[in-house]
Parts: C-alpha cells; sequence; structure tokens
C-alpha cells in the first residue's frame, strides 16, 4: 500500500501540470520577454542585418555617399527599434503582470467579503427572530450576498485569462500555472521632464525615421547644387527638404506633448500611491482600534470582521495604485525612448 502511495505521489509530482508550474518576479517576467518576446527577437535580426550590411557597404570601395548614408541610417534606424520594441514589450509585461496579480488580490478580497455577508445575513436572521429587525434587512443581507458572490466568481473566471495573457506574451506553454510574486516598490522619477524631452530624435524609431528622412533630403539638395545638375532637380530636392523638415517638426512635437503628459500622468500615479498609503494606513489603526474595543467588551466580533475586510480593501488599493504607478512608467518610457523602470536590459 505505501509502495502505490509512494507511486502515485511521483506521478503527481511529475504531471505535466506540475511540471507546468513557473515561479515569476516582475523583473523576470520582463527579462524573459525581452529575451524571448517575438517583436524584440525580429527587431534584434533586423539590426543584425543592417549593421551587416553597413559593414558590406564601407568595406566596398565602390559604394558613393547616398548608398552609405543610407546603410548608416537603416542601421540607427533598426537600433532605435530594438530599445523601442524592448520599452513597449516592457510596457505590455508590466501590465499583463500587475493585472494577473491584482485580480488574486481582488478575488481574496472578495472572499474576505463573502465571508462578512454570511455573518451579516446570520445576525439579520437572528434579530428577525427576536423581533428586532424586518424581513426588508434580510432581504437586504441576502441581496448583497449574493451580489459579492457574484463579484467573487467573476473575479475567479477572470483571473485565468489574465495569466494566459502573460503567458502568451512571454511564450510559455498554454496552461502553465503561473505564481507571481508581488511587484516590488516602483522606483522614484529620478529624471526630469526635460531630460526626457530632450534627444528623442535619436531615440524613438518614428522620429529616427523622420530626422533619417530629412537628413538624407539634406545630402540630395547639396548633391544637386552645383552647376552640372539641372535646375529643377534642385528645386525638387529643395522642396522634398522642406516637406522632411516639416514632417520631423510635427512628429518631435507631438512626441514632445506625448512625453510631458506621461510625464504628468506618472506624477499623478506617485501621488495617488501616497494616498493609498495613508488610507491603509488609517483603516489599520482602525483594525487595531476594532480590536482594542472587541477584547474590551465594548465592540462586538462583527465589528472586527467589518474592520478587516475595509483594512484588506486598503490593502488592495495599496496594490493597485502601486500597479497604476508602474504601468505609468512603463509607459512614459515607451513614449520617451528612454527606461524608468529599471527593468529593460
Amino acid at each position: 500500500m505505501k509502495k502505490i502511495a509512494s507511486a502515485l505521489l511521483l506521478t503527481l509530482a511529475l504531471s505535466p501540470a506540475a511540471a507546468a508550474q513557473t515561479r515569476l518576479t516582475l523583473a523576470s517576467a520582463v527579462s524573459q520577454a525581452l529575451q524571448n518576446g517575438p517583436d524584440v527577437t525580429s527587431a534584434r535580426a533586423n539590426l543584425q542585418k543592417a549593421q551587416a550590411n553597413l559593414r558590406a557597404v564601407r568595406a566596398d570601395p565602390t559604394s558613393i555617399v547616398t548608398t552609405l548614408t543610407q546603410a548608416e541610417q537603416d542601421a540607427a534606424a533598426q537600433l532605435a527599434a530594438l530599445q523601442g520594441g524592448k520599452l513597449s514589450t516592457a510596457q505590455t509585461v508590466i501590465g499583463q503582470y500587475v493585472a494577473a496579480y491584482e485580480a488574486q488580490g481582488r478575488i481574496n478580497l472578495n472572499r474576505a467579503q463573502v465571508a462578512l455577508d454570511e455573518r451579516n445575513l446570520q445576525i439579520a436572521r437572528a434579530r428577525l427572530e427576536a423581533r428586532v429587525a424586518t424581513p426588508l434587512d434580510v432581504s437586504r443581507a441576502q441581496t448583497s450576498l449574493n451580489s459579492n458572490r457574484q463579484e467573487l466568481a467573476d473575479a475567479q473566471a477572470q483571473l485565468p485569462v489574465l495569466e494566459a495573457q502573460l503567458a502568451r506574451t512571454l511564450g510559455l506553454n498554454a496552461g502553465t500555472n503561473l505564481v507571481l510574486a508581488a511587484p516590488p516598490a516602483p522606483p522614484k522619477l529620478s529624471v526630469s521632464l526635460a531630460a526626457l524631452q530632450s534627444g528623442l530624435d535619436k531615440r524613438l524609431p518614428r522620429l529616427v525615421q523622420a530626422a533619417n528622412g530629412a537628413a538624407l533630403a539634406q545630402l540630395q539638395v547639396k548633391l544637386s547644387n552645383n552647376d552640372y545638375t539641372p535646375a529643377r532637380t534642385l528645386q525638387d530636392a529643395q522642396i522634398a527638404l522642406a516637406n522632411a523638415q516639416r514632417t520631423l517638426n510635427d512628429a518631435t512635437r507631438a512626441s514632445r506633448t506625448g512625453v510631458s503628459d506621461a510625464y504628468r500622468a506618472t506624477q499623478n500615479a506617485a501621488r495617488q500611491l501616497d494616498i493609498a498609503r495613508q488610507q491603509a494606513a488609517n483603516a489599520q489603526t482602525a483594525l487595531t482600534q476594532a480590536q482594542a474595543r472587541l477584547k474590551a467588551g465594548t465592540a462586538a466580533a462583527v465589528e472586527v470582521q467589518q474592520a478587516q475586510v475595509q483594512a484588506q480593501q486598503a490593502s488592495l488599493g495599496v496594490q493597485q495604485a502601486q500597479g497604476g504607478l508602474w504601468q505609468a512608467l512603463a509607459a512614459l518610457g515607451a513614449a520617451s525612448g528612454m527606461d524608468v523602470t529599471g527593468l529593460v536590459k
């Protein structure tokens, strides 16, 4: 019998479900996506191809200046695309990770609320029997219980969906059981708005492309400005340069505005986290007081249970605000082309 039991335990330990369990931290999830994510992998391959082409063009003594310029610009554009792809992937992973982790927190809170509602329903029924409550009080308690049971069921149904989305982004097998560690405290935003807005045309893929277009158009004007090139060719090159510069200026203004908006959103998310922490501290104080009153005989056990649920709700609020700040930082990084999360290597 013992041998059978041991064999069964070994079988369970080696089953696909057990083997598929994956423990993750926020940092390890981002790292895995940056290493194996399809978008980053494609961008890395494109960069290697562009760099190889640039080396070949530079080594070819017959390469003309426009061919060399275009090869250099393509290498710079692919480098920006790789960095942009990393920041975009990190933004996706951070959003999916905090959503999945918060879903488990909501489930725990819903369970505590259901337990409290069940207790309140018992109390309402007891008070009705004692003729100090009405059937309406019982009905309201039952409705609250039904509502929170439905919220719990919805949260439990949503969790595997969110985990599956994260697993797919990380390239994990379908059905992988994810065990997510609590996200760490987000880093403080230490870079200025001016620094984030500076050099966008060297970091953002769309601006690098626009800057490359303007630089190439400028070269065409230079090459056409002589006495052996038709005047019409020079005029066309000058018009193309004006259009390219206009495109670059418009894209730069839009990008600077996007960075400014993301910067303000990050500052607001940090303030919201501070408020959530204060509310959690207040809820914990209220719980401590309720427990002391219960011990002194001046409060009922259900009041302590209510305070516990409120403290748990405030704790979830901190978790959600912290996740909101992580997402704001990731969005700011994607908008500015500069990592401010500390997770993109």
